[in-house]
């Protein structure tokens, strides 16, 4: 990877947007020069707009889509979406919830940035703002990861930098893809969690656990019970002298739930019960996991 794409890491949206403005990047194309230069907030219309292929996000629920076009169609657009341009038209880069809603809201122009943008920076935009949005589903984050490994040359050290999170998270999330087909599904729909996904992983038989936990609603603490008995050399019975309030099924439920918080916040979690009391440890390894925990606890994400 050169020296330019690795600067542009771990420092958010707002740094890769300042790259593509820089004075060495590509100029605008013929008809458009004028109308990008300044690279303020304008009104584009919305027919010239097509969306980004390199969008992380498969599934868009209606419903919330239906509730943002009500609101849209009450208050306006609040937030620009961000454009490159595409031939005559231009291509989303991020924002496609907007713009998918301003359609529904009968909008025939919406708020728009237009940048030039590269194919690498587009998808790397688009994935940020929908992790930090926590929109993806862990599926479709994972596909984001795989996209900027597999297309892009990133490292899961620089994909990690560049959502603000761990590298054990983007590595976990990663081993997700190697999940059948009919279990990665689930997950896309929301049957299961990524916890339980990771406790699939492990079992022999993974359909067979997918059932159990989507027919008799596990929890994930329980499916990944289920999977270490199904193991090759796995206990039928508990851990012997502990019974079902023992301190080891507490400390179990304690690792299962550090986990969960984990896989939620992309970092280490460390819980410390003490009967109704206990705290939570936050592991941050950069100041720039800092900014973006802070920004997600206080509800400020892009």
């Amino acid at each position: 990877m050169s020296d330019k794409k690795s600067s542009g890491l771990g420092r958010g949206l707002a740094a890769l947007l300042d790259e593509a403005a820089r004075p060495g990047a590509p100029k605008a194309q013929a008809g458009f020069e004028n109308e990008n230069r300044a690279g303020g907030v304008r009104q584009v219309e919305i027919g010239r707009i097509r969306p980004n292929p390199s969008q992380p996000r498969m599934h868009f629920d209606e419903d919330s889509i239906a509730e943002l076009a009500d609101s849209i169609a009450e208050r306006g657009v609040l937030q620009p979406v961000l454009l490159r341009p595409d031939g005559q038209n231009f291509q989303l880069v991020a924002g496609e919830r907007r713009w998918r809603a301003a359609q529904r809201a009968r909008l025939h122009t919406i708020p728009a940035i237009v940048r030039e943008i590269d194919d690498s920076t587009s998808a790397e935009i688009a994935l940020i703002e929908n992790v930090q949005r926590e929109d993806l589903n862990a599926i479709e984050e994972a596909e984001g990861y795989k996209k900027l490994i597999g297309t892009y040359g990133h490292t899961q050290d620089d994909v990690a930098k560049l959502v603000h999170k761990s590298r054990s998270h983007v590595a976990n999330l990663l081993r997700l893809l190697d999940l059948p087909g009919g279990v990665k599904q689930s997950l896309l729909q929301g049957d299961i969690s990524m916890g339980h996904a990771r406790a699939i992983l492990t079992a022999p038989d993974p359909e067979s656990l997918l059932r159990e936990i989507v027919e008799n609603g596990l929890s994930v603490r329980q499916a990944e019970s289920l999977a270490k008995r199904a193991r090759p050399g796995g206990s039928s019975s508990r851990t012997r002298g502990q019974g079902p309030r023992g301190q080891g099924a507490r400390d179990a439920d304690l690792a299962a739930l550090e986990r969960q918080l984990g896989d939620m916040l992309g970092l280490k979690v460390k819980v410390a019960n003490d009967g109704n009391r206990g705290t939570v440890t936050l592991h941050y390894s950069s100041l720039d996991q800092l900014d973006m925990l802070c920004q997600r606890l206080s509800g400020e994400a892009i």
